[in-house]
């Protein structure tokens, strides 16, 4: 499952100690939401205006 290549293609954005990251699965296509400022953070699934998870189609060999 976690071989060579990397399993989340990371998107950020921030300054100084606050970032907002959207994280998406290669094997899943799922798209998550963190949230760090300092030592604190949190992550959710990232969800479209029907509340549903986003979910990006991927092939087999986990590029989306």
């Amino acid at each position: 499952m976690f071989g060579k290549e990397k399993r989340f293609v990371v998107y950020a954005e921030g300054m100084g100690l606050s970032q907002v990251r959207i994280l998406m699965d290669r094997v899943t296509g799922v798209h998550y939401l963190f949230y760090s400022d300092g030592s604190a953070g949190g992550i959710t699934p990232l969800l479209d205006r029907d509340g549903k998870p986003v979910v990006e189609p991927v092939s087999p060999d986990g590029k989306p």
